[in-house]
């Protein structure tokens, strides 16, 4: 039996050439956020914990000023609609699994056409003094390392005797995931953590890179 290939696009970095959380945070500048965004990266912070502490830095009042600047400050890596195409085209499910926030993960998605359902991303709450994110797709019983949005548990939902398992990311988000699928694709912390891992990545640089490694896969399936 064929097994349905299913992929899971991380959006900071990945969808996006930027990463947005650390964009907005070093664009306002509150006191204190470079120890936080280090501590993510050497995972001495759990993503839930470091995402959370970087938010409270920032006042509620500023929602529109954070908002404007994340949406207007992001750009799409290119090849992105071509990846869609192709995935369309192909029987290719899609999922977006992001640790970005819904403010500015759903604005900038929207104009491409991908269902609610398959967008995965961390919400966010400005009704408090300072902004609070909100998680509402955290780690499953399988999964212990507070990843905030658990790429690993949505992952876990298609199994590997059904699904050939495809992710695209970049950094610390991806780093669970990577070690259950079948293909990675990879750029960033991410290829230094396979490496590490030895685990064997693709590295690309923008979607096209991924549609020419998707069809050489296609050929020999």
């Amino acid at each position: 039996m064929t097994k349905q290939r299913v992929i899971f696009c991380d959006f900071d970095g990945t969808i996006t050439e930027n990463d947005n959380i650390v964009a907005i945070i070093r664009h306002f500048n509150p006191p204190g956020w470079e120890a936080i965004v280090n501590a993510i990266v050497s995972q001495a912070k759990s993503i839930k914990q470091g995402v959370g502490e970087l938010f409270r830095l920032l006042p509620s009042s500023m929602k529109r000023e954070v908002v404007e600047y994340a949406i207007s400050n992001a750009r799409i890596r290119a090849g992105f609609a071509d990846l869609l195409k192709y995935c369309k085209d192909n029987g290719i499910d899609f999922y977006v699994t992001s640790g970005g926030i819904d403010f500015f993960v759903y604005p900038l998605l929207a104009p491409f056409g991908i269902p609610e359902d398959r967008i995965y991303c961390n919400g966010s709450d400005f009704s408090g003094a300072s902004i609070e994110i909100t998680w509402p797709h955290l780690c499953g019983p399988d999964c212990a390392t507070e990843c905030g949005m658990c790429k690993k548990t949505i992952i876990n939902r298609f199994p590997a005797d059904r699904y050939e398992r495809i992710l695209i990311g970049d950094s610390v988000t991806d780093f669970e995931g990577a070690k259950l699928v079948d293909t990675v694709f990879a750029r960033s912390h991410l290829t230094q953590k396979c490496a590490e891992l030895g685990l064997p990545c693709h590295e690309y640089e923008t979607f096209h890179d991924v549609i020419d490694q998707l069809k050489l896969q296609e050929a020999t399936r």
